[in-house]
C-alpha cells in the first residue's frame, strides 16, 4: 500500500520508514526540512518537504501522494530536562502540542479528502492517561485522569485531541497508538550521553522524588516501529497500549538504569521539596501515575514486543 508518514525523521519514524518499506509498502515521508530528503531517500521512501503547521501545503504533499494509509508521528520535543523545567511542563511541550491539534487536523482533513482507508496517530501513556485510582496498570477502557494540575492540561488535552479526533473518524479506520516512554536510538533515553533524558540522569537531575512509586510503561523503539507496520494491516479502529511486558514503578528501573549508563545512584528528593522547586508535574509523574497493560495490542494487531522487557532492554538495548 501507500503510506504516507508524518514525522519520518524523528526517533520512530527513522525506525519506522525502513520497516514499511521492507514490509512492501510505498512509503512516502513527510519533512519540514529539505536537507533530510537524501536521508529519506536512503531509508526507503520517497521525501515529500511540507510544514506540518501549514494546512495547504500539507493538503497538497497528501494529494500529490494519494495515500492509502497515514501514520501521524509529530512531536518536537527537545532541550534540556530538569526538575525546574517542569514548573512549566506547557512550556517545554508547546511545539508538541501544536503538532497534536493544529497538525492532526490538517493530516485529517487532507486525508479525507483523498480517501485514505487508514490513519494511525501517535498517543502516549503519561500523566493523565489513566486515573490514579485503583490497580497501577490499567487498560484502554480505564478511565483518563480528569483532576490534573493546571500546568499538566494542556498537554493532556492535546493527547486527548489526538485521540479523539482520530478514533472518532466514520470515513476511514482510525487508531490511536499510546507509546510507552520510549528508549533505544535517536531517543531522549539512549546511550549517548547528550540525550535527553540520559543527560539528566548523568547528571543527577532526574532524581527519585518520595517513594518512586510511579508505575511506567517503557517501549523501546523498534518495538515501537514494529507495532506500528503491524497496525498498518491489523487491528480495528480505536485505542492501543504499545507498551513492554513489564510496567514497573520508577524506584525499580530507574537505579537499575543509571546503573547501566554508569551513572551515580539517583538521588532521592522528598515530595514537598520538589513541589515547592518544580510544582506538582513531577511528583505525579514520579509518584502516582499508572501504567498499561499491551494485551490488546498483542491480541488485535498481532505483535509482539522484540524487548519485552525493560531490564534486557537497558542491559542490551539502549544502543541497539
Amino acid at each position: 500500500m501507500k503510506v504516507f508518514v508524518a514525522g519520518a525523521t524523528g526517533a520512530i519514524g527513522t525506525q519506522l520508514v525502513p520497516r514499511l518499506s521492507a514490509a512492501g509498502h510505498d512509503v512516502i515521508a513527510m519533512t519540514r526540512s529539505s536537507a533530510k530528503t537524501d536521508m529519506l531517500r536512503a531509508l526507503g521512501a520517497r521525501p515529500v518537504v511540507a510544514d506540518a503547521l501549514d494546512p495547504d501545503a500539507v493538503a497538497r504533499a497528501v494529494a500529490e501522494a494519494e495515500p492509502e494509509v497515514i501514520v501521524h508521528q509529530l512531536t518536537a520535543l527537545k532541550g534540556e530536562l530538569s526538575l525546574r523545567d517542569m514548573r512549566n511542563p506547557g512550556r517545554f511541550a508547546a511545539m508538541t502540542n501544536r503538532l497534536r491539534t493544529e497538525g492532526t487536523d490538517h493530516l485529517l482533513a487532507a486525508g479525507r479528502a483523498v480517501g485514505v482507508r487508514r490513519f494511525i496517530a501517535q498517543s502516549i501513556v503519561a500523566v493523565g492517561t489513566y486515573a490514579r485510582t485503583g490497580g497501577s496498570v490499567k487498560t484502554e477502557d480505564d478511565p483518563p485522569d480528569l483532576d490534573l494540575p493546571v500546568k499538566l492540561r494542556p498537554t493532556h488535552e492535546a493527547i486527548r485531541h489526538v485521540e479523539d479526533a482520530v478514533t472518532r473518524i466514520d470515513w476511514a479506520e482510525g487508531l490511536a497508538l499510546r507509546y510507552g516512554a520510549f528508549y533505544g536510538p535517536g531517543t531522549g533515553l539512549s546511550t549517548d550521553p547528550e540525550a535527553l533524558l540520559t543527560k539528566a540522569i548523568l547528571k543527577r537531575r532526574f532524581p527519585i522524588i518520595g517513594d518512586g512509586g510511579g508505575v511506567w510503561s517503557l517501549l523501546h523503539i523498534e518495538d515501537a516501529a514494529s507495532a506500528t507496520v503491524a497496525a498498518v494491516d491489523n487491528g480495528g479502529p480505536g485505542i492501543y497500549n504499545v507498551v513492554d511486558d513489564e510496567p514497573a514503578p520508577v524506584h525499580e528501573w530507574l537505579p537499575f538504569l543509571a546503573e547501566q549508563l554508569g551513572a551515580k545512584k539517583p538521588m532521592r528528593v522528598p515530595r514537598l521539596v520538589v513541589r515547592l522547586l518544580a510544582g506538582k508535574a513531577p511528583v505525579l509523574l514520579m509518584t502516582e501515575v499508572r501504567g498499561g497493560s499491551n494485551a490488546k495490542a498483542k491480541r488485535e494487531l498481532g505483535w509482539q514486543p522484540r524487548w519485552s522487557s525493560w531490564r534486557v532492554g537497558f542491559a542490551k538495548g539502549l544502543g541497539e
